[in-house]
């Protein structure tokens, strides 16, 4: 008995070590001579914006596909997807006019998938503080009227994200909310912490049975100045914009592999969102988490690492306004037959890792929190239930009992980038980026050894 006991503890101390020195390899490999940070480089400045429909959309299939293919991954090849086509058109413009004429020019966006003015529209400008205070009113204070909800983050939230939900169906419900009230258009405060210029888009939705009205977001710089100016009397706005939907059109998921030696018909499926709205460059939102999976890939390939499992590489296309990408992905791949075990994202930006959230069974967010010990010296402590990611949600619907991993970040700057033309290349850390990138690899050596 003692003997068997000895033989387990020098074999769980032995596979600890292993464990622990390759990780460190991980680490060294991404922080120094990594790629990351210069294919994110490429992905902004060589592709730019990637809103699905979109020539950059397009270009950037091309340019996934193209890189996994130079890091020599075992199969690279497209996925067929259909997905909605939406453009902004020429840039919008919006004033507030005050009482005595004054015409104040403000930094806005429509918000994703919204319909156009059809010209100059002007209306009398009517301010809620939540929706919960729009969906009270009478149709008679609002009919007719542009109406403006200025509800800001919670900034109290140590968490962002929460502050984020806490308010996202202002942007996502507030044009349904103001048409059934008879509104002509809906202006929002966007969705961000700080007060600067930067107006942030977003996916919204319309309803069949509640008339389309133009909606679209203000700066919170703009959104405080418009607030003031209706403290003091009645005022106007007028927007212009262009924006229109067309048809869905055929795009695709960007996709590589690395096959399992032992059970490759068993698959660990990882990665982010190829697409990004128009504005900025997509660099934290999804950049970042594309470039993570894609390092973590090239760093396990060029340790030679050979998984248990098929660790497959997902660029998924159109998660901003649709997410057609997730969504047609699962499906494909339950209709397959295939024997899904986990899925992995990173879509949460570009800034220093905290540890991992797991969305599945308690025995999975159990082997999740077993990893923290061995990974507490590269600043990774939050291991826990939480979100996975978009893109791989819709996997619950057909492996209702996959575990479900994503990467958490430190939260506290994405809501200054999120959507907005700010995210930019320039606005991510070099070192942060690689981090990410190493926790992803070492997360995905982890649970390929464990499962």
């Amino acid at each position: 008995m003692y003997r068997i006991l000895l033989f387990t503890l020098l074999s769980f101390s032995a596979t600890a070590q292993n464990d622990s020195t390759f990780i460190r390899s991980i680490y060294d490999s991404a922080l120094s001579g990594g790629e990351a940070y210069e294919d994110l480089r490429s992905l902004c400045k060589d592709i730019g914006a990637r809103i699905t429909g979109s020539a950059e959309a397009e270009m950037a299939i091309y340019w996934g596909e193209a890189k996994m293919k130079e890091y020599d991954f075992d199969k690279v090849y497209l996925q067929e997807i259909e997905v909605p086509h939406w453009e902004r058109g020429t840039r919008e413009a919006g004033w507030i006019k005050s009482k005595d004429g004054t015409l104040i020019k403000v930094h806005l966006l429509a918000l994703g998938g919204s319909i156009g003015t059809n010209g100059l529209m002007e209306a009398e400008v009517i301010e809620f503080k939540t929706l919960d205070d729009l969906k009270k009113a009478n149709e008679s204070q609002i009919k007719g009227k542009i109406v403006f909800i200025n509800q800001p983050m919670d900034e109290k939230q140590i968490n962002t994200f929460k502050a984020y939900g806490g308010c996202y169906a202002i942007r996502g419900f507030g044009a349904v909310e103001a048409s059934d009230l008879g509104a002509s258009a809906v202006l929002i405060r966007s969705l961000g912490l700080p007060i600067n210029e930067h107006p942030h888009t977003g996916s919204m939705h319309y309803v069949d049975s509640v008339e389309k009205i133009p909606a679209a977001a203000l700066s919170t710089q703009d959104a405080e100045k418009l607030s003031e100016i209706l403290k003091n009397g009645k005022a106007s706005f007028v927007l212009e914009m262009d924006c229109r939907s067309y048809p869905n059109v055929k795009s695709y998921n960007v996709i590589g592999e690395m096959t399992g030696t032992e059970k490759p018909d068993e698959i660990i499926t990882f990665g982010g969102h190829l697409d990004s709205w128009d504005t900025g460059e997509g660099a934290h939102d999804d950049g970042a988490g594309i470039v993570h999976c894609l390092e973590a890939m090239r760093i396990l390939k060029t340790l030679k690492y050979k998984p248990k499992h098929t660790l497959r590489l997902v660029f998924f296309m159109n998660e901003e306004n649709g997410n057609r990408g997730g969504q047609d992905y699962a499906k494909i791949v339950s209709d397959k037959g295939e024997k899904q075990i986990a899925g992995v994202e990173s879509d949460r930006g570009g800034f220093s890792p905290r540890g991992f959230h797991c969305d599945g069974p308690d025995e999975f967010v159990e082997l999740l929190q077993s990893f923290e010990p061995g990974l507490t010296q590269y600043d990774l402590h939050e291991f826990d239930y939480g979100f996975g990611g978009v893109d791989i949600s819709p996997l619950h619907l057909y492996y209702p009992d996959i575990p479900l991993f994503g990467l958490v970040p430190d939260s506290q700057r994405y809501f200054d980038f999120h959507h907005a033309p700010s995210d930019v290349f320039e606005n991510v850390n070099k070192r942060e980026l690689e981090l990410g990138a190493a926790a992803v690899a070492s997360l995905l050596y982890l649970l390929d050894s464990n499962l």
